[in-house]
């Protein structure tokens, strides 16, 4: 079954797709591995980030995670600063 998932942006993840949030087709089930492989598909300049943590419903997630329609998830790009 397809479905929509949407991902909030931060940082430098807004800067590089030119959204705050995007809506990402997926086939249910998913696991977050398989978002991120969507995500540098749909948006190429994302793959370049070296680190990029995915939160899901507030808590990180590893890439085997499984995934819904209605869960939160968010992209943590890399930050820098002291």
């Amino acid at each position: 079954m397809s479905a929509f998932i949407s991902v909030l942006l931060f940082g430098m993840t807004r800067d590089l797709t030119g959204h705050s949030s995007v809506l990402v087709p997926i086939h249910e089930p998913t696991r977050v591995g398989d978002l991120l492989s969507q995500l540098h598909q749909d948006y190429p300049a994302l793959a370049g980030l070296r680190t990029l943590l995915v939160a899901v419903n507030g808590e990180y997630a590893e890439v085997d995670q499984e995934i819904g329609p209605t869960d939160e998830i968010a992209l943590i790009p890399p930050v820098s600063g002291g």
